[in-house]
């Protein structure tokens, strides 16, 4: 199998942890390419129709892409346990919660990147950031419990869309105010997977 991705990619690095955490290295290529909304690579083209990152050609079977879709499948490929039935929902509420945060960040950042600076929007910025603190305040106030239970896709989501603020939006302080849960990142942004999988 080949990963369609790139480095920067918080959808992509979800999905790159989870090979890691769950030994399947030597099953998936992975493949590194630049991308932009407004210029999207043949190969990606191909892989995905909607030009979105990652996506997984399989051997057999069609290319899976959108990074929710394709955990699932390498989680179930190798009975990793990562979406464990007894807190299936509570795991797949987290893991939409964390994508909600990438989502939002990554408009933000292409709102700088694709508009002529006299056209960036200001309020509508301010807006997504508002999205991602509420979501940020919300997992520090109800999720701490579930975060310090055994490793699941909800936490290598929230790990990773942490992860990516403090890449892109450094300067807007999420910790502020979330003491358990800069807590819970600072352990959890050492794993091997983690620290094997930052952009540069």
């Amino acid at each position: 199998m080949k990963l369609v991705s790139a480095r920067p990619s918080p959808f992509a690095r979800k999905v790159r942890v989870l090979i890691l955490e769950t030994g399947q290295q030597d099953a998936v290529e992975i493949g590194d390419l630049m991308t932009s909304p407004m210029d999207t690579p043949a190969e990606v083209a191909a892989a995905n129709p909607l030009g979105k990152i990652p996506a997984l050609i399989r051997d057999t079977g069609p290319t899976l892409y959108d990074s929710r879709v394709i955990t699932r499948y390498l989680d179930d490929r190798v009975g990793a346990g990562l979406y464990p039935e007894s807190r299936l929902w509570d795991t797949l509420t987290l893991e939409a919660t964390a994508e909600g945060i990438m989502e939002a960040a990554v408009l933000m950042v292409y709102e700088h990147r694709v508009r002529p600076h006299e056209k960036v929007f200001e309020g509508w910025l301010e807006a997504q950031w508002d999205k991602i603190d509420r979501a940020v305040a919300a997992i520090d106030a109800r999720w701490m419990s579930h975060l310090a239970g055994p490793l699941d896709m909800g936490q290598i989501a929230v790990g990773c869309a942490l992860a990516y603020l403090d890449f892109r939006h450094g300067d807007r302080n999420w910790r502020k105010g979330r003491d358990a849960l800069d807590d819970w990142f600072a352990v959890f942004a050492e794993r091997d997977s983690m620290t094997a999988t930052a952009p540069e």
